[in-house]
């Protein structure tokens, strides 16, 4: 039986370019398919979708129930004019936050499965965005430092990952002062997550990570970059170059992603379709 599309793997250990389907078209069998595609390779490029709000919430609910139906990752406001970046407002902040390696939601009490990202407008320089293998990177660990990573846990915070970029989170009249700055407690998460539907192991980490219990903060600190440092490297990564169209779908319980920079007084609007995890398997450790 023919399959009902085309799979390109990347030149990593992850990922694939999905090419002869059009995801508005998928018949159930496709799409059964297609999730035994984003098991095993953790990112799917779709080019040339060019989905609509509607369309893109509706493939990402074929994954589970939304943590969000669609929010804008973009440098223009909503009046379509274009933010300064000399200005470093609240929302330039964030767009700068998240060009550190996270994943989604860690900062929640149940973290994200993963998302649909679209591009409606791209600059003509700049402006991709980075995935990162978690599960190659912990299969690459020497056994001395996975069986210590084994036994640790760190804190996961948006306050925190914004602080360091002098972000003031707790301002009450920040323009940015919602999603994930919650006053709840601090999610703690192992730094090893065994995925819940192929029972690989990989890292969490990424920027919202810190405060690993039993380290003093700098040697948490260290430690958790280091381990980025290590992780993020090739072969296990990819920076996807986008164009206008383009559709992504990536398992956030076993991959972190950034943002890079771009040339600001250029647009770029892309939308962000967040999957809601499984409390069962994404739910926080009790503190």
């Amino acid at each position: 039986m023919p399959r009902a599309f085309d799979i390109a793997p990347l030149d990593a250990t992850f990922g694939a370019v999905i090419t002869g389907v059009k995801l508005t078209e998928l018949d159930d069998d496709g799409w059964h398919e297609l999730h035994a595609a984003w098991l095993e390779y953790a990112l799917l490029v779709f080019p040339d979708q060019h989905l609509t709000r509607d369309e893109q919430i509706a493939f990402a609910r074929r994954f589970g129930p939304l943590e969000f139906e669609m929010a804008a990752i973009s440098n223009v406001r909503a009046d379509g004019s274009l933010r300064v970046e000399s200005d470093n407002d609240d929302m330039m902040k964030i767009l700068k936050g998240n060009m550190g390696w996270h994943a989604d939601s860690t900062y929640m009490p149940v973290q994200a499965k993963g998302a649909v990202f679209s591009a409606e407008v791209v600059p003509t320089i700049g402006g991709q965005t980075g995935f990162a293998d978690m599960r190659a990177a912990y299969d690459a660990l020497d056994e001395d430092l996975k069986a210590r990573v084994e036994t640790l846990q760190a804190r996961h915070s948006l306050h925190f990952s914004q602080s360091k970029l002098g972000h003031q989170t707790k301002k009450a009249d920040g323009e940015y002062s919602g999603y994930g700055l919650h006053d709840g407690p601090v999610p703690l998460r192992p730094l090893v997550k065994t995925h819940p539907e192929t029972g690989r192991k990989s890292l969490l980490i990424g920027r919202h990570a810190h405060a690993i219990p039993g380290m003093e903060p700098a040697e948490s600190e260290r430690f958790l970059q280091e381990l980025i440092d290590f992780a993020c490297q090739p072969p296990r990564i990819h920076h996807h170059d986008w164009a206008p169209g383009d559709a992504v779908l990536w398992d956030n319980r076993c991959l972190l992603h950034q943002a890079t920079p771009w040339d600001m007084s250029q647009q770029r609007i892309m939308w962000h379709s967040r999957i809601a995890g499984d409390p069962a398997s994404e739910t926080a450790l009790a503190s």
